[in-house]
């Protein structure tokens, strides 16, 4: 058995502690918002968030991640109202959407420890995390308006 902390609620499950966090999300826990694409941390999509930093839940064993805090984008919020969210969809971002989650998380992880970011930041945070609709644009302009949006409610 594993102990998990995901978006604020306690999972107790059955798996073996080699298993990739991201397939505990999906088929254990039914958090289907975090996706599989490329299985080898190397695109993004199934980001998530433990102890606040970006985690490439691909290659993330559940072993690694017990007693920590993850964040999964359902976690962020219940009706898209978080900052992150919201720019997202004030900028359009999504064409096909289907890198979107982790790159959504990989934002979050940005403006948690840097909230107002440099476009030097940015492209740090974001290096790796690949759109094959080529969003980038729009994915730099949603997290500059989010980092806006934050500072008014802050």
């Amino acid at each position: 058995m594993v102990k998990l902390q995901v978006n604020g609620k306690e999972h107790e499950i059955k798996a073996d502690p080699a298993m990739p966090l991201l397939w505990a999300l999906r088929d254990l826990l039914g958090l289907t918002g975090t996706k599989y694409s490329c299985g080898i941390s190397a695109c993004g999509a199934c980001t998530v968030m433990v102890d606040g930093k970006p985690v490439r839940s691909c290659v993330t064993p559940v072993s690694a991640v017990g007693g920590k805090v993850i964040m999964t984008i359902e976690g962020l919020s219940n009706d898209r109202s978080h900052p992150v969210q919201q720019a997202w969809l004030e900028e359009q971002v999504p064409q096909c959407g289907y890198c979107q989650s982790g790159q959504i998380m990989a934002a979050v992880a940005l403006l948690s420890q840097t909230p107002k970011p440099t476009e030097a930041d940015i492209d740090s945070a974001m290096a790796g995390m690949l759109c094959r609709c080529g969003t980038y644009p729009r994915i730099r302009k949603a997290i500059k308006r989010a980092a806006a949006l934050a500072a008014r409610e802050g």
